[in-house]
C-alpha cells in the first residue's frame, strides 16, 4: 500500500468567505486526487515546534512556537 501526504491550508477572504468556501476547497483538492487514483482516507492535524530563532548576537530574536497544519491522507 502506498501512502500521499498533501498539506491543506484554506483561503478564504475575511469579508466574504464562509465555512462552505473551505469545504469547497477541500472537496476540490480530494477529487484531483482521486482522479489520479488516490484515495481520500482522512484530514490530520499535525503539530509542530518551531525552533527559536536566536537572531544576530540577540538582535531580531524570535521565541519558539507551536503551529498546527491540516494534512490530507491519500491511499493507493
Amino acid at each position: 500500500m502506498e501512502y500521499k501526504v498533501i498539506p491543506f491550508v484554506a483561503s478564504i477572504d475575511p469579508k466574504k468567505g464562509t465555512p462552505e468556501h473551505v469545504a469547497e476547497q477541500l472537496d476540490s483538492l480530494i477529487k484531483i486526487y482521486t482522479s489520479d487514483g488516490w484515495k481520500y482516507i482522512r484530514l490530520e492535524s499535525v503539530t509542530t515546534f518551531v525552533q527559536p530563532d536566536n537572531g544576530c548576537f540577540g538582535f531580531g530574536a524570535k521565541p519558539g512556537y507551536t503551529t498546527t497544519r491540516q494534512m490530507v491522507v491519500f491511499e493507493k
